[in-house]
C-alpha cells in the first residue's frame, strides 16, 4: 500500500473536521481523485456510477459495480464489510440507477439518516441522473454543495505525498528530455508521443511509471498558439515549434511540465516570446514564499509582462497531486489575480507560463512544491526554448 493506515486516518479527521466546520451530517465522495486519497481504492472504474459515503462516526463505505467491489480490497484500505458492489444488472439500465441500489444497501445498514449531505457537484464523473437518483432515492438527506471539501484538505501535502510528488518530478523530467532526444523534422506526432508515452510508463531508476490524467500535448507550428492540442499523424516540418505539455505521475501523484522546442532556428518573435516567459517564469518562482498570497505571485508576473508589452488573460497555474483523467489539477487554488490563498509550506502548484499568440506560442513551467524557504523544483529541465 502506498501509504500507512495513520496517514489515511489523518485525512479522514482532517475531512470530518471540515465536515463540522461546515454543518455536513455526511460527505458522499465521488470524484475518484478524493476517493483514493481517503481510501487507497486504485482502479480503473470511475467510468461506472460509484462513490463513498463519509460520516463522522463509523469508517467509510466504498460502493461500485460488483465486479470491481469483488477486487478493491487489494488497493482500499477498508473492511470488508465496507465494500459494496451492485448487481450487474443495474448496469446501463434505462429504468434504474445504481445508485438506487446503493441508497438501499446504505439504509439497510442504518446509513441513511436525516441531515446535511455534502455532494461533489463538481465530480467529473458524477452524471446529472446519479444527483436525480440520490434526490429521489434518499428523501431523508439535504444534499448540498460540498464546495471541494476534500479537494481543499488535499492542498497541503504529508511529506510521505512530497517523495511521490518528487518521485513523479524525476519521471516528468526524464519524459521530457526523451521527448528531446527523439524529436526530429519528418517525424509524427504520433511517432514522439509514443516516445513520450514510453518514458512515463517506464519511470526511472527506483520509480515505477503509471499513467498520466491526460495525453501528451503536442501545439505544433500554428497550432501552438492554443493549449491543449493533442497529437495526431500530423509530420513535424523543419522550422516549426513544438510545445510539449506533459506529466510524470507516480502512484497516481502527478508532476506536470511544459517545454516548447524549435525545429531550426526560431523566429525572431518566438525568440523574444521565450526570454520573457523564461524572464518571468524565474521572477514568479522566486516570488513563491510561505505567507505570500498566490494574487501577489500573479501580480509579479503579470507587471513583468506589461514591461515587456505582453498580456495574459490564463490563469499561471494551479494546484496538483493526485489526478485521474481528464485531469490532474486539484481543482483549488488557481494562480490569477483574484485568488487570495496563502502560500503555506507543503503545497504543490504546476506554474505554467504559457503564451499564446496568433500563430504561434511558448509554453515554459515547472512544478514545484512550497517550502519554509521558499519552493523546491520537483522537476529539473533546462528553463529556455529548445532548440534542435
Amino acid at each position: 500500500m502506498p501509504f500507512a493506515e495513520p496517514e489515511l486516518a489523518a485525512r479522514l479527521d482532517a475531512v470530518r473536521q471540515r465536515m463540522a466546520a461546515s454543518d455536513l451530517d455526511a460527505l458522499i465522495v465521488a470524484d475518484p481523485a478524493n476517493i483514493h486519497y481517503l481510501t487507497g481504492y486504485d482502479a480503473w472504474s470511475f467510468y461506472m456510477p460509484q462513490l463513498v459515503l463519509v460520516t463522522h462516526d463509523e469508517d467509510p463505505v466504498l460502493a461500485l459495480r460488483s465486479m470491481d467491489a469483488n477486487g478493491a480490497h487489494r488497493t482500499a484500505q477498508l473492511p470488508a464489510d465496507r465494500i459494496l458492489g451492485y448487481p450487474e444488472s443495474w448496469v446501463h439500465q434505462p429504468d434504474r440507477h445504481p445508485f438506487a441500489w446503493i441508497v438501499d444497501a446504505l439504509r439497510e445498514r442504518g446509513l441513511v439518516r436525516p441531515g446535511r449531505v455534502g455532494v461533489e457537484s463538481e465530480a467529473h464523473f458524477l452524471t446529472v441522473r446519479s444527483y436525480l437518483t440520490l434526490q429521489a432515492a434518499a428523501p431523508e438527506w439535504t444534499l448540498v454543495d460540498d464546495r471541494q471539501l476534500v479537494n481543499w484538505v488535499r492542498l497541503v501535502k504529508s511529506p510521505a505525498e512530497l517523495e511521490r510528488m518528487r518521485e513523479a518530478g524525476r519521471v516528468c523530467s526524464a519524459a521530457m528530455l526523451a521527448g528531446f532526444e527523439a524529436i526530429r523534422p519528418g517525424m509524427g506526432q504520433h511517432e514522439l508521443a509514443a516516445v513520450v508515452a514510453h518514458a512515463q510508463a517506464m519511470g526511472v531508476e527506483g520509480v515505477a511509471g503509471d499513467y498520466p490524467a491526460i495525453v501528451p500535448m503536442l501545439p505544433t507550428g500554428e497550432s501552438a498558439d492554443t493549449p491543449h492540442m493533442t497529437y495526431s499523424g500530423r509530420v513535424l516540418e523543419a522550422g516549426e515549434a513544438v510545445s510539449f505539455e506533459i506529466a510524470g505521475v507516480s502512484q497516481r501523484y502527478h508532476a506536470p511540465l511544459a517545454r516548447t522546442v524549435s525545429l531550426g532556428p526560431p523566429s525572431p518573435e518566438l525568440r523574444s516570446l521565450a526570454s520573457v516567459t523564461a524572464d518571468g517564469l524565474d521572477l514568479v518562482v522566486d516570488a513563491m514564499r510561505p505567507g505570500r498570497t498566490v494574487a501577489e505571485v500573479h501580480g509579479a508576473w503579470q507587471a513583468h509582462l506589461a514591461r515587456a508589452g505582453y498580456e495574459k488573460a490564463s490563469r499561471l497555474g494551479y494546484s496538483i497531486g493526485i489526478g485521474y483523467p481528464p485531469d490532474w489539477g486539484e481543482h483549488t487554488v488557481s494562480v490569477r489575480g483574484d485568488d487570495a490563498t496563502v502560500l503555506e509550506p507543503g503545497m504543490t502548484l504546476h506554474v505554467i507560463a504559457g503564451m499564446w499568440m496568433t500563430g504561434f506560442g511558448c509554453e515554459l513551467s515547472e512544478s514545484v512544491a512550497v517550502t519554509d524557504a521558499g519552493v523546491e523544483l520537483l522537476t529539473h529541465v533546462p528553463r529556455e526554448l529548445v532548440v534542435r
